[in-house]
């Protein structure tokens, strides 16, 4: 670790094929501290935290991915509200004001900024794909700003309906309904979330719904981000549906890491650069991982 830089990092596993360095050094140049940061990337397995929890804490901050992203929550002092609410952490303040090791979630701020650019209103139904641990972010912000929630699944297991029971109580009087990805109701959506890994690398041309389905959604944001173009974005632009993809919510959810960590702010206009730089290094990545591994 530096002694002379102020240290930031990335913990997760696997890391291999992260973007978070190269969309942190961007963001860190962007508000002028090109040469003043060290960002390093912790690969740790889950039973690896407990013997480097000292040296992550010793850093002015970090971001988390899988799987800490629960793990981490003993070791930190405090949690942010959206924290507390969503029961996952994905960026760490090492020391507050006080001296505190905080502990915040900002894929909702990702995930709100990535929705204001398809203009959908969320106190009108939505329907989520999936039913993990960001599946529940999703569902339980909607619910907060007043859409009929849908949570579709492949199988409705107890942790759906748990997950549907802590929706209602922490969004009270919210409407929260559960079916399957095979029996999709016959309604208008104003969004179609997909909170699965269908349709990621290598797993391409998939989707988790019908294309013909895609009739009755008006926009569609796409959590997976490699691919670019996921068989769900590619169905959704010929329905005529406005579609973002995941790297919006990757980029804006490590800006709002920034501004916890020293206060940056940035435009609109700065962020959605950044996301098409990131886009392209990503394609860049990608196509040569496939040139490697003769796939094309």
């Amino acid at each position: 670790m530096s002694q002379n830089k102020p240290c930031f990092g990335l913990l997760g596993f696997p890391l291999s094929h992260t973007m978070s360095p190269p969309i942190h050094e961007r963001l860190f140049a962007l508000s002028g501290k090109a040469n003043g940061y060290d960002y390093r990337v912790f690969e740790l397995p889950a039973e690896g935290l407990h013997t480097h929890i000292k040296e992550l804490l010793a850093c002015k901050g970090f971001n988390i991915t899988i799987p800490h992203k629960l793990n981490i929550i003993p070791y930190l002092d405090k949690l942010s509200k959206t924290a507390q609410r969503y029961g996952a952490v994905n960026t760490v303040l090492c020391r507050d004001q006080e001296g505190k090791s905080v502990g915040y979630n900002t894929d909702v701020d990702g995930f709100l900024h990535s929705v204001e650019n398809l203009n959908c209103d969320l106190s009108k139904p939505v329907l989520i794909a999936g039913g993990g641990g960001v599946a529940r972010m999703f569902a339980i912000e909607c619910a907060l700003h007043g859409a009929h929630v849908t949570i579709a699944v492949r199988r409705i297991k107890p942790e759906t309906e748990a997950l549907q029971r802590d929706i209602l109580s922490l969004a009270p009087g919210s409407q929260v309904s559960i079916t399957t990805l095979d029996k999709l109701p016959e309604k208008e959506f104003e969004l179609l979330i997909n909170a699965t890994p269908v349709g990621m690398y290598p797993h391409m041309g998939k989707s988790p719904v019908p294309a013909d389905f895609l009739s009755q959604v008006k926009a569609v944001f796409e959590a997976v981000y490699n691919p670019t173009d996921t068989q769900l974005l590619l169905d959704a632009r010929k329905m005529g549906c406005k579609t973002e993809g995941g790297m919006a919510m990757l980029v804006w959810q490590a800006a709002a890491a920034h501004t916890i960590w020293d206060g940056s702010n940035y435009t609109s206009v700065q962020i959605e650069k950044v996301i098409k730089e990131m886009t392209g290094l990503m394609e860049q990545r990608f196509q040569q991982s496939v040139e490697e591994k003769g796939e094309n």
